[in-house]
């Protein structure tokens, strides 16, 4: 093994990847699992996460399925106690479970605020939290949260989305400064416009299901968007996430990376 490759190794080490049985969880966790890191598949929907641990299975990697909805503290809490009794350590949190709501800002109801903000922003705290109290105990670790690019940009019809985003942004740059010091990074990635299932619905026809036409017209229309015309894939992103999750980020906290093809550029 090269010099470069150890640097992106990750075996011996345990990593939780929440909403790991779809697209950008999906691919992140079968990307740590690649790298060497035995991997807990962490969902919602069971059918989607045990299928995900399964074919990292039959891949090689190592990985297992655990029941979570992370806008539940209690259950955040279980997963990373049972997580660390099993295997003894955490050394990566991903923070990846989101939803996303489409309406227009006079008609969000207090209800769907609250709900999308349960589980993009809370369940990103709650993981902070709970993984932050083993790894801090064991004096490292790595948490990523997934943001997004709305977080840059006026997201009309997506506000609660957009703002859960934003906080999550915050709460990694603030935490990166608490647990620092404890030899704990945290880092935030936030992503562009990414073809996934969440992003199916962009592209459903009359029936609900997805249209393929349809479906192309869409990803041609995103790729106008970045200066390389390219629609990001959850491959990209898991590509981030293995960077700061690995030994090659040890110098990476506090840091929102934007992988988006340039469609937006902050200073």
């Amino acid at each position: 093994m090269s010099e470069i490759q150890a640097e992106f190794e990750l075996s011996g080490r345990t990593a939780i990847v929440t909403g790991g049985g779809v697209g950008i969880g999906r691919a992140t966790a079968a990307m740590l699992a690649e790298a060497g890191a035995r991997v807990v598949v962490a969902d919602r929907d069971r059918e989607t996460g045990e299928r995900t641990a399964a074919e990292i299975a039959e891949a090689g990697g190592l990985a297992e399925f655990r029941a979570v909805d992370v806008s539940q503290r209690l259950e955040v809490d279980a997963l990373v106690e049972a997580t660390q009794s099993a295997h003894g350590r955490i050394d990566v949190m991903v923070n990846n479970a989101g939803i996303i709501s489409d309406a227009p800002f006079l008609e969000i109801s207090e209800e769907d605020l609250d709900r999308v903000h349960a589980v993009n922003f809370k369940g990103v705290f709650f993981g902070c939290q709970a993984a932050g109290r083993v790894m801090v105990d064991q004096g490292s670790g790595s948490i990523v949260n997934l943001a997004s690019g709305a977080i840059d940009v006026a997201t009309p019809t997506l506000v609660p989305y957009a703002t859960s985003k934003a906080a999550v942004a915050q709460l990694s740059r603030s935490v990166a400064v608490e647990l620092g010091p404890f030899g704990v990074r945290v880092n935030a990635v936030a992503p562009g416009f990414i073809d996934t299932p969440m992003n199916e619905r962009h592209a459903s026809g009359p029936d609900g299901r997805l249209d393929p036409k349809k479906h192309g017209e869409v990803l041609a229309a995103r790729a106008t968007m970045s200066p390389l015309g390219l629609t990001g894939e959850p491959r990209d992103i898991a590509l981030a996430v293995l960077y700061l999750a690995s030994d090659a980020g040890r110098f990476m906290t506090g840091t929102v990376l934007r992988p988006n093809g340039g469609a937006t550029m902050p200073w």
